[in-house]
């Protein structure tokens, strides 16, 4: 069996990592969830209560209510990316190198 191979199983068989696959599933579909959930309720009010999100956001002004929430959601998945990346960086990337390194020896 080649060296890389054997590497490989050797990854895949420690509890470990088997661990650190869920609880990155686990974060990366928590904030799938919030995301998926805020871009389904703006299209939800959208469709369900337009008026609403024309609204002017102050009496006089051009510029409804729906203009800064379609913003916030693009600000939220920029932040939430940012979120994912970080913890990525700091903790998944790290605890995947340890793992990497105990199944070279």
């Amino acid at each position: 069996m080649h060296k890389y191979a054997a590497s490989c199983a050797h990854i895949r068989d420690n509890p470990r990592f088997g661990a650190l696959v869920r609880k990155r599933n686990r974060f990366a579909f928590f904030l799938t969830a919030v995301i998926v959930i805020a871009y389904f309720s703006f299209i939800a009010v959208l469709a369900f209560s337009p008026a609403w999100l024309g609204m002017p956001l102050l009496a006089g002004m051009k510029t409804s209510l729906g203009v800064p929430l379609g913003l916030a959601i693009i600000v939220l998945t920029v932040v939430l990316t940012a979120v994912y990346v970080t913890r990525a960086n700091r903790e998944f990337d790290a605890e995947s190198a340890e793992i990497r390194r105990q199944a070279m020896k």
